[in-house]
């Protein structure tokens, strides 16, 4: 998807932020591949708003290369004004990095946009230091019925099918382009603190499946969102699970 032919940069922020505290648990879960190193170096690749790489500059004490080729979710990004990031407009596929330099590349639900993901994956391999990694956040399909909003917009189940990549599919292409898997989990991740706050997290459409829906669809899947955000306790959290692979270069 081209970022900068929509209007979804503007709203990114508030569509798809986390509270303090779900975010500091994610650092927390990325961090233990740059454990013990002082002031690593993280190429956050895809790093659209940069949500992440501040908080990855401020919480590891990182040196953060955040790279994106939307000039509209970096001009976002910017704004943000922390020294230890450099920001560059670059698809993954070629990247102006020097070989050998980053300690992690990290990509936040962003590997299914690549339209070569083995280019991608040997520039990572590439700009990687001896045994470095790689720290990938993604949607899969194995979890497309775990997504809190698929109930209410069932247009969105085949236009992620199509979209998303399996569990196996993301291993395998890993595997045969020099990396070795680390770690897998499923990390419960709070996407609202409760229903009214998520329908009105929807309501920015921050989402390059939901952006894709007609706006009859979209509108009355909101709707439907919000009836049920009417009925739920105040306190109840919207969870879902998120894959996040370690990979590790051979």
């Amino acid at each position: 998807m081209d970022y900068d032919k929509t209007d979804m940069p503007r709203g990114y922020d508030r569509g798809r932020n986390y509270s303090a505290a779900q975010l500091e648990r994610w650092i927390s879960i990325i961090s233990q591949s740059v454990r013990g190193l002082a002031t690593p170096t993280i190429l956050d690749l895809g790093c659209g708003t940069g949500r992440y790489s501040t908080a990855l500059a401020q919480h590891l004490g990182a040196r953060v290369i955040a790279s994106d080729p939307s000039q509209k979710m970096l001009a976002q990004a910017r704004s943000k004004r922390d020294p230890r990031v450099t920001y560059i407009r670059a698809r993954g596929e070629f990247l102006p990095i020097r070989d050998k330099l980053v300690d992690m590349v990290f990509m936040s639900m962003v590997f299914h946009h690549f339209n070569d993901r083995i280019q991608v994956l040997q520039e990572c391999h590439r700009v990687l230091r001896k045994r470095g990694f790689v720290c990938l956040r993604a949607g899969t399909v194995e979890q497309i019925e775990n997504y809190a909003y698929v109930p209410f917009f069932p247009q969105t189940r085949p236009l992620l099918q199509r979209t998303l990549d399996s569990r196996g599919f993301i291993e395998a292409t890993f595997r045969d382009r020099g990396f070795d898997l680390d770690r897998h989990q499923l990390v419960p991740s709070e996407a609202a603190q409760n229903w009214h706050a998520y329908a009105e997290r929807l309501g920015y459409r921050a989402d390059s499946i939901l952006v894709q829906l007609s706006d009859r669809d979209f509108d009355g899947g909101l709707e439907a969102v919000r009836r049920h955000a009417a009925t739920a306790p105040r306190d109840q959290p919207v969870v879902e699970l998120i894959d996040f692979f370690v990979f590790r270069s051979a």
